[in-house]
Parts: C-alpha cells; structure tokens; sequence
C-alpha cells in the first residue's frame, strides 16, 4: 500500500440534511447536501457519515414495547439499572457480556467490535413516553459503506471513500471519541513497518489506524447533541489502495491481553 500522511485535511460538515426516516435512499440526500453547499465530489473525498442516519435508513429503530425482556436480561437490568427491554436488545445484539456495570454492558458486538451497550443508543430518535424507541447499529456496517459508495458512484461520477462512524468509549480513558465501524474505498490500516523513522530507525510493530484517526476528527464537527451535522466531507487524505473493510481494526482474540 502506498500511503503518505496528508500535511493539510479539509473536513466540512455537511447542514440542511432532513431527519431520515427508514427506507430512504441515503446516497440522493448527501448529493443534495453537496450541492446545497455548492460542493461536488473530487477523487479522494471521503465522506464520514454517523450511524444513526445509517441505521435509520436501513430501518434498525426498535420500539421498546414490542420487546420481551428474558430472564437474563431482567436479572441484568436489576444489576445495571437498565430498563430490562433495553438489556435484552443489549444481549440480542451480542456474542457475549464482558463486563456489568451501573448503567453499562460491555459486550462483544455480532460484528466482533468491543463496545458499550452493543452500540444501542436512544438519543436523537424521534419517540414519546408510551413509544420509547432505540436504534441499533447497522446490521453490516461495511456492506453498507461498500453500498453507498456505489450508489454515490452512479449520482456523481466519483467513486469516493466511505466511512460509518459511531461514539464510543476507551477502556482507560474518559470520554467518547469517533471510531470507524464501517468503510469502503479508502485504508483502514496502515502496515508502517518496514519504514525509517527520522534517525534511520526501521519501525517494526507500527500500525496506523487511519480510519479511527478521520472518524475522530471528523466526530469533532459532528457533535453530540443538536448540532444536525451527521455527514462530513473529508478532503486531502488520498492513498493509492482500494479499500479495507473496518473489521480489519479489530484486535484478533489471540492478540487481545485483556480478554
């Protein structure tokens, strides 16, 4: 893989974009927001797009009083203090519990990422007190990142990165950052051995999770809260490789010290 860190990035967050409800075409409404803004893509964007509009699309919203709660997830939900029909999406959405603490689970995802909660959140979704909702995470993030970037292909011309992000927390660290859980047409993880450092120096154990570090900044002009910009266009990161899927960033269990 040829790669080069870029020396300058451009990363514009994308406004206007409606709420998106589930079955709506995701790759029309980011054009339209492109053009909203009177931008086009050029070869080399990326554009970072959060779960939840995602998973909105994809149809991934669950109202909580369709949901049974099992023995385990009641028994969980007294430890947590949880509402018991979340914890049994909790466990539905999971391989395996790893940790119990107040208010948290944290498990091992279907889709093999370490994460609070299995990635079920219930903020900025449209519900009242008699039809609580939560969405879950994509069921393949990386298919619909591979998906997308087709779609945008056929509207545009441009055959651009793509990268689904969430917020997720660190084990030895407060706060939540962006992480990559989904991507198509860009490096996801950048092998640097080989390579001299400044003093000559071959390094032998560096890889560079490029994919988390843009979803990080990209996270940044996100926001958490009402801010609406759910999409940003990244411009500078350029590498000449056709793409890594996300899962690639998860530690194999025979490397993992903690598990």
């Amino acid at each position: 893989m040829t790669y080069a860190a870029p020396s300058r990035l451009e990363l514009i967050g994308l406004s206007g974009l409606p709420l998106v409800r589930a079955g709506e075409a995701l790759a029309p409404l980011l054009a339209g927001a492109l053009t909203a803004q009177q931008l086009s893509l050029q070869v080399g964007d990326v554009l970072v797009l959060a779960q939840k509009i995602v998973s909105k699309a994809e149809g991934r919203c669950v109202t909580l009083a369709g949901i049974t709660p099992s023995r385990r997830a009641r028994s969980l939900a007294q430890r947590t203090g949880k509402d018991p029909r979340l914890v049994e999406l909790i466990l539905r959405e999971s391989r395996a519990v790893l940790r119990v603490g107040r208010e948290v689970l944290i498990v091992e995802h279907l889709s093999g990422f370490v994460l609070a909660n299995a990635g079920i959140d219930q903020s900025n979704v449209n519900d009242s007190a008699d039809d609580a909702q939560a969405l879950l995470l994509p069921i393949d993030p990386d298919a619909s990142a591979a998906r997308l970037r087709r779609e945008l292909e056929v509207l545009t011309g441009i055959a651009c990165g793509v990268l689904i992000i969430d917020s997720i927390g660190r084990a030895w660290r407060r706060g939540t950052v962006g992480q990559a859980i989904g991507a198509a047409g860009l490096p996801v993880v950048v092998d640097a051995r080989g390579r001299a450092d400044l003093f000559g120096r071959e390094l032998r154990r560096t890889d560079i999770g490029v994919a988390d570090e843009l979803a990080a900044a990209a996270s940044l002009l996100m926001g958490q809260a009402n801010e609406g910009r759910p999409v940003v266009l990244v411009r500078g990161f350029t590498a000449a490789d056709a793409g890594q899927d996300a899962r690639v960033l998860q530690r194999d269990r025979r490397e993992d010290l903690f598990r």
